[in-house]
């Protein structure tokens, strides 16, 4: 699935929480620690024996759930 951040990223931190255009709410699951900040950066996430979210511009996939 691919979407769009709704609003500012500042980058993993450990428990991020990030809110999709398409009003979907996911939640870092994977510890992993990277400053990176865009405006409204794309979004790919992919189910493959669980959640990953790949935001444009950093260098690997994370692990996430599904909030909302």
């Amino acid at each position: 699935m691919q979407s769009q951040i709704d609003g500012e990223f500042n980058g993993w931190e450990g428990e991020t929480l990030i809110k999709l255009v398409n009003g979907q709410v996911w939640q870092q699951t994977e510890y992993l620690y990277h400053y990176y900040y865009a405006f409204m950066p794309k979004v790919t996430i992919t189910n493959e024996g669980g959640y990953t979210m790949l935001v444009a511009g950093t260098p690997r996939a994370v692990r996430v759930e599904r909030l909302k």
